[in-house]
C-alpha cells in the first residue's frame, strides 16, 4: 500500500476545505467483513486532481457529486478524484471492509471466555482506510456523522453521544472539528459503568466477562478520571471541548491507549483480574491523566504534520505524569517515570534510529509511525520537565493558554507552539527548542570536585551540547549509621556554569541531577560511587534513588560498570528498598538485560543464584503481610529467575505460595510457563490449566507455554503458527513469541536463528505493521548474543527489502545486541550520535 507523503498532503490541503463526513457502518454482515458507506462534503479552493483513501475487501459503488466514477481505478489504496472544479463538492462511497485480527482499522474478537463478539476502531495513521473512505491527513479537520448498525443486545460507543433509533441503528452526536485519525466506535455487548460530572456524562465500559472486575475498580478508576478532569480545568482555560467522556477497555489493543475525542480506550489489561502492585494502580492513573490531557493536547490542537508528534505526546506524557502527582492518591510517579520511562528514553537516543524530539525530516507516514518511541514519549515529557522548571509553571502554563487560544480546533506546528510559549516570557525560547528538540544524543554531565583554601568546589563537566537547569544533592553519612545518607543541601546549577560552586567539607556523595529534573546522564567521582556502593538504599528520597539507579544501569550499558558490580549491588540494596517502582525496574534490568543478556552463557546460572536469593530476602521481609506489592514482584520474579521447578511447581500443586500469595490466574500461567521452560510440564498440564481459565488471558498463557515447551514438534509447531499462517491475532502471535526464545534453550532452537530473518521479513510484508513490530520485537532472537547473529542480521538489513516497521524495530533489536556484545567483550560502547 502507498504511504502519504507530506508533498502530498500539503498539495492537498492547500486545494481541499472538508466539511463534514457522513459514516453508515453495518456490523450485521458476518463475521469477516462489515459494510461502510461514506458521504464526504468538501470544497475545492481551485480547478484540479486530487485523490481519496481507502482499503476495502469491495468497493461497490463510487459517486462524485451525483456522477459515478469508475471503481477500478482504485490504486494502491487510492481513489482518483480528476478534474475537480472550483465550489462544493460532495463524494459517495459504498464498501465492503475486512474486519482486523491485527488491531489496525476495525478490529474484531471473540471473548473465549462467553462467546461474545466485540469491534472497534483504531484508525491511527493510515487505519481510518481500513473503516471509511476519507481524505486522510491530520490538517484536513471535518466534522463527523456516524450511525451504526448493529446487532441486537450490543452498545455502540464513538466520539459523541450515541442514541438507538426507532429503526435500531446507533446514531452518534455530531462531532466538533476533529481529524480522520481520531474518528472512534467500539461496539458490543459491553458491561457500562455510567455517572455524570460537571454535567457530562461519563462512562466506563469493558467486555462482559470482566464486568466483576470493573466493578470493583469503577470508583477508583472514576475518581481519577474527575480527579483529572478537574485539574485539567484548573490549569487549562480552554473548556473540555467535547460532549461526553467514555472509557472502554477494548481487547487486543496495540497501544496502552487511544486518545480518541470523547472516547478513550485502553488495553483492557488494565482491568486487573488478578493481584497488582500499588505502581501498577499508579500506571494506570496516569494513562488515564495522558489521555485526557491529549483531549487538549492532540484533539484541540492537533498537529499540522506527522514531524510535531512531540507536541501530542510528550505533553501528554508530562502532563500525566505531572497531574497524577498533583490531584491523585499517586503522588510520586515521577519515580516510576525515572526508572522506567526514562530509560527507554534513554536506550532510544543512543541508537543509530535515533531522532530528535522534533525532527525536520519525517517524510510520509510510514516514517511517521517509527518515532512514537521512547524519544517522543519519554525524552519530550523530560525536556517539556526542564522546560517547566526553566520558565518556572506560572509562565510555562500561560504559554500553554495562548496556544489553545490560538489554535482551537485547528492545527499548530513548532514554530506556532514556539511562538505561544515566548509570548509568555523574556527568556530565549527558541534557542532552548534548537538545543533540546532540534537535536539528538544524550548529555553525559561528570562532577568535578576540586579543593581550594576555603574548602571544596564543584563545577560540572558536560559530555554535549545541551544547556542544563538542574539540582546537585550534596550528601553526608550519617553520623549514627553509616550505611544512611543525609542531605547536606542542594544546589540550583545552570550547566554550562560560569564559577565553581563552594560546597564546603568533602561529601560523602555528590549527586548530579537530584530530583531528575533534567535528560542527562550522569556520573559519580570515586568518592561518590564509593558511598553509593555502601549506602543507596540509605539514601532518603525514592527519586534520588531513582536517579542513582539509573547512572548505574547506564554504565553498565556503556561498559564502566561490570555486569556483575550491578547484581552485588542490587543484592546489597534491594532487601532493604522500600519503593515498589524502583524494585521492579532494577529486578527487570538485572534480570532481562544483565543476566540473560550482558553476562556469558557461563556467567548466568551465578546471575540467577543471585536474583534468586534477593527475591528470597524479599519474602522473608514481607512474611508479615504489610508488603502485599512488594511480596507479589519478590514473588513474580523468583519465579522468572527460577533454574530448578522443585519450589515453583510446590506452588502450583497448592495453588498457594507460603505465607502468601494464593496464586491467581496470571500466577498460575506464570509458574507455568516456567515450568515450561525447564521441561517441568508437559501439554496436558497446559491444557488442563486452559480449561481452568477459558479467558483470552488464558489463551495466551497456553499460547506462551506451549511455545516454550522444550520440545522439537512444538518448536515446529509454534514456528509454524508465527510465521507460515495468519491465524494468530496479534496478541496471540505475541504470546507464541514470547515464549518460543529461551536461552536455558538455545541449543534445541539454534537452527531457527538464521530463520528468523527471512521468515520475519515475509510475514511483516504479508500482515502488515502491527505484527511486523511484534515480529521484531518479541520474535528476535535476542538470547542469541553471538556475531553469528548480529551479521545475520545485519545482513538482512543490507538485502533484504523490508516494511518500514520491520526495518526499525530490526535495527534497535540489531543495536542491543551488538552493544550486549560489547558489554560481554569488556569494551566501551560509544554513545549516540549527536547533531549540532
Amino acid at each position: 500500500m502507498s504511504v502519504l507523503t507530506r508533498d502530498e498532503a500539503q498539495l492537498r490541503a492547500q486545494l481541499l476545505d472538508v466539511h463534514r463526513y457522513t459514516v453508515e457502518l453495518d456490523l450485521t454482515t458476518g463475521d469477516e467483513t462489515f459494510d461502510s458507506r461514506t458521504a464526504i462534503h468538501f470544497t475545492a479552493r481551485s480547478a484540479g486532481d486530487t485523490f481519496v483513501e481507502l482499503k476495502p475487501a469491495e468497493l461497490r459503488t463510487v459517486t462524485l457529486d451525483g456522477q459515478p466514477l469508475d471503481p477500478e481505478s482504485l490504486d494502491d489504496g487510492r481513489l482518483p478524484l480528476k478534474n475537480l472544479t472550483a465550489g462544493e463538492h460532495e463524494l459517495r462511497v459504498d464498501t465492503v471492509m475486512r474486519y482486523s485480527r491485527t488491531g489496525e482499522g476495525m478490529h474484531r474478537f471473540t471473548d473465549p471466555s462467553d462467546g461474545e463478539t466485540y469491534v472497534y476502531t483504531q484508525m491511527f495513521m493510515d487505519d481510518v482506510q481500513r473503516v471509511f473512505a476519507a481524505f486522510d491527513q491530520p490538517d484536513l479537520k471535518a466534522v463527523f456523522e456516524v450511525c451504526v448498525t448493529a446487532p441486537e443486545g450490543w452498545t455502540v460507543l464513538a466520539n459523541g453521544i450515541t442514541e438507538q433509533r426507532a429503526d435500531g441503528v446507533w446514531q452518534a452526536a455530531p462531532t466538533p472539528l476533529i481529524s480522520t485519525y481520531l474518528a472512534a466506535v467500539a461496539a458490543g455487548p459491553w458491561h457500562s459503568v455510567r455517572t455524570e460530572h460537571r454535567g457530562l456524562p461519563f462512562g466506563i465500559h469493558c467486555r462482559r466477562s470482566l464486568a466483576p472486575h470493573l466493578e470493583a475498580d469503577a470508583e477508583e478508576i472514576l475518581d481519577i478520571t474527575r480527579a483529572c478532569f478537574d485539574r485539567y480545568h484548573e490549569k487549562f482555560e480552554e473548556p473540555y471541548p467535547f460532549d461526553s467522556y467514555d472509557q472502554a477497555f477494548v481487547p487486543e489493543f496495540n497501544a496502552g491507549a487511544m486518545e480518541n475525542p470523547g472516547l478513550v480506550t485502553f488495553r483492557d489489561e488494565f482491568v486487573f483480574r488478578s493481584a497488582v502492585t500499588d505502581t501498577e494502580r499508579q500506571t494506570r492513573a496516569m494513562v488515564i491523566a495522558h489521555e485526557m490531557a491529549h483531549m487538549w493536547f492532540g484533539d484541540l490542537v492537533t498537529l499540522k504534520w506527522w514531524d510535531d508528534i512531540w507536541l501530542n505526546e510528550s505533553f501528554a506524557e508530562y502532563m500525566g505524569y505531572q497531574t497524577t502527582a498533583e490531584a491523585t492518591r499517586f503522588t510520586d510517579p515521577w519515580t516510576e517515570f525515572g526508572v522506567t520511562r526514562k530509560a527507554w528514553g534513554y536506550d532510544a537516543d543512543q541508537r543509530p534510529t535515533t531522532h530528535p524530539v522534533a525532527p525536520e525530516n519525517v517524510d510520509d507516514t510510514a516514517s511517521a509511525l517509527l518515532n512514537f518511541d521512547g524519544i517522543s514519549y519519554a525524552k519530550g515529557a523530560s525536556a517539556l520537565r526542564q522546560l517547566a522548571a526553566w520558565l518556572g509553571e506560572k509562565d510555562f502554563l500561560a504559554g500553554i493558554n495562548t496556544h489553545f487560544a490560538r489554535h482551537k480546533f485547528g492545527n499548530a506546528t513548532l514554530a506556532d507552539f514556539i511562538d505561544s510559549l515566548a509570548s509568555a516570557t523574556d527568556r530565549d525560547v527558541p534557542a532552548w527548542a534548537d538545543s533540546w528538540l532540534r537535536t539528538t544524543g544524550v548529555d553525559t554531565l561528570t562532577p568535578r570536585i576540586a579543593s581550594t583554601d576555603g574548602g571544596r568546589t564543584l563545577s560540572v563537566d558536560r559530555a554535549g551540547s545541551r544547556p542544563h537547569r538542574l539540582t546537585a544533592g550534596v550528601y553526608d553519612r550519617d553520623v549514627t549509621d553509616e550505611s544512611r545518607l543525609v542531605l547536606r543541601t542542594r544546589l540550583d546549577l545552570d550547566v554550562p556554569q560560569s564559577a565553581p560552586q563552594p560546597i564546603g567539607k568533602r561529601p560523602a556523595l555528590l549527586l548530579l541531577n537530584d530530583g531528575d529534573l533534567t535528560y542527562a546522564k550522569i556520573r559519580f567521582d570515586t568518592e561518590s560511587f564509593e558511598a553509593v556502593h555502601g549506602a543507596l538504599s540509605g539514601l532518603p528520597d525514592p527519586l534520588t534513588r531513582a536517579v542513582v539507579w539509573n547512572a548505574l544501569r547506564d554504565a553498565v550499558r556503556d561498559g564502566e560498570l561490570p555486569p556483575a558490580a550491578y547484581l552485588e549491588t542490587a543484592r546489597a540494596h534491594l532487601p532493604r528498598e522500600t519503593d515498589l517502582a524502583l524494585v521492579q525496574g532494577v529486578l527487570a534490568f538485572a534480570s532481562g538485560q544483565v543476566a540473560d543478556q550482558y553476562l556469558s552463557v557461563q556467567d548466568r546460572p551465578a546471575a540467577l543464584a543471585t536474583l534468586t536469593s534477593l527475591c528470597r530476602d524479599l519474602l522473608r521481609r514481607t512474611e508479615d503481610g504489610d508488603h502485599p506489592g512488594l511480596r507479589l514482584i519478590a514473588v513474580r520474579h523468583l519465579v522468572g529467575v527460577a533454574a530448578h521447578p522443585d519450589t515453583i511447581a510446590a506452588w502450583l500443586a497448592d495453588g498457594t505460595v507460603p505465607g502468601g500469595p494464593e496464586l491467581d490466574p496470571e500466577l498460575r500461567w506464570h509458574i507455568l510457563a516456567r515450568l515450561a521452560v525447564l521441561g517441568a510440564t508437559d501439554e496436558a498440564e497446559i491444557a488442563a490449566e486452559l480449561e481452568r481459565d477459558p479467558s483470552a488471558t488464558g489463551q495466551e498463557g497456553a499460547a506462551r507455554c506451549r511455545a516454550a515447551l522444550p520440545d522439537p514438534q512444538t518448536k515446529s509447531a509454534a514456528w509454524a503458527a508465527m510465521f507460515a499462517g495468519d491465524e494468530l491475532s496479534n496478541y496471540l502471535f505475541t504470546a507464541t513469541a514470547q515464549g518460543f526464545w529461551q536461552p536455558e534453550q538455545a541449543d534445541l532452537v539454534r537452527e531457527y536463528v538464521p530463520r528468523f530473518y527471512a521468515d520475519a521479513v515475509a510475514v511483516s510484508a504479508r500482515r502488515g505493521p502491527a505484527i511486523a513490530q511484534a515480529a521484531g520485537r518479541w520474535a528476535f532472537p535476542a538470547h542469541a548474543v553471538d556475531a553469528e547473529n548480529l551479521d545475520l542480521g545485519e545482513a538482512c538489513l543490507r538485502d533484504a527489502d523490508l516494511t518500514p516497521a520491520l526495518r526499525r524495530t530490526l535495527a534497535d533489536r540489531l543495536d542491543d545486541l551488538s552493544r550486549a556484545l560489547r558489554v560481554r567483550d569488556g569494551q566501551e560502547a560509544p554513545g549516540g550520535t549527536r547533531e549540532a
